[in-house]
């Protein structure tokens, strides 16, 4: 892929703020494999397909619909992002990262993501939910590398509150309300698109980590050299290998998604009207 930098992306944000009116963001929200995220009470405004929004190629993914779409409720508003990049599909970590980033350049102060995992902990069975306190990154990268650790203030951003502790604490709330069982945990980020073998998730289990995937870590990174609070909520579809005593396939992790999808939906209403009140 042809190199992705800094102007680029500026280039992006002005040219979708041009076009699209988002009022004023109280927050952005970003899906995870089979999982669908919608605003409940909110009006569905503009929606755009990323190849119009990003400045470079866009591979399609099962479980994943590559659009962007404004939510408005009066002058406030909200960007939901309908999937997300991967490195296994050949991004780089800055390209993966250019969701939160075009989300904070266009005015967004918190991020919140989904993900779909295969659980380590039997305390996490699938359907449970996951709200990350704190992550393992295994994917051998990062989203600061090269000109973009010099684009913008600080060099070497700290990691200790990745995640939002008030976040969390609501999200925990609200997820309780919605009906789901919730821990709060560790996410482990692999690069796959392979699944790991189960000699590698008992090593991720014994280091500490709740679940696993294959995302989120770097836009977490890119997040937060931002100055954006995170929040990640990670949905545990299966238990992972040698845990599950069955192959895993991705059609199992799509269809748990879809089984979470209405529980979610109440969930994310919960949270959004908590960003909505803490913005006004």
């Amino acid at each position: 892929m042809e190199t992705f930098v800094p102007r680029m992306l500026e280039d992006a944000a002005r040219a979708f703020a041009a076009r699209v009116p988002t009022g004023k963001l109280v927050g952005a929200l970003v899906a995870g494999s089979g999982i669908s995220l919608a605003a409940p009470g909110w009006e569905k405004g503009a929606e755009a397909p990323y190849s119009e929004v990003f400045p470079f190629a866009v591979f399609e993914l099962p479980g994943h619909t590559p659009t962007v779409t404004v939510w408005r409720r009066g002058d406030a508003g909200l960007l939901v992002f309908n999937g997300r990049f991967h490195l296994y599909q050949g991004y780089s970590a800055a390209q993966v990262a250019a969701i939160p980033r075009l989300a904070r350049l266009l005015g967004a102060p918190v991020y919140v993501a989904t993900n779909a995992s295969g659980s380590l902990d039997r305390a996490a069975p699938p359907g449970s939910l996951v709200v990350v306190r704190d992550h393992l990154n295994f994917q051998g990268t990062s989203p600061l590398i090269g000109e973009w650790m010099r684009w913008r203030a600080p060099m070497f951003p700290d990691l200790t509150d990745a995640y939002d502790p008030q976040l969390r604490a609501v999200a925990v709330r609200c997820a309780r309300e919605a009906g789901f069982s919730v821990i709060e945990g560790v996410y482990v980020a692999t690069l796959g698109p392979n699944y790991e073998t189960p000699a590698e998730v008992e090593a991720y289990r014994r280091m500490g980590g709740t679940v696993v995937g294959m995302s989120t870590v770097q836009e977490v990174i890119a997040a937060r050299h931002l100055g954006m609070r995170v929040l990640v909520l990670s949905l545990a579809t299966n238990m992972a290998a040698g845990i599950a005593g069955r192959p895993l396939t991705h059609t199992e992790v799509l269809e748990a998604g879809e089984a979470a999808r209405a529980t979610l939906q109440t969930l994310l209403a919960g949270l959004v009207a908590e960003l909505s009140s803490e913005a006004e």
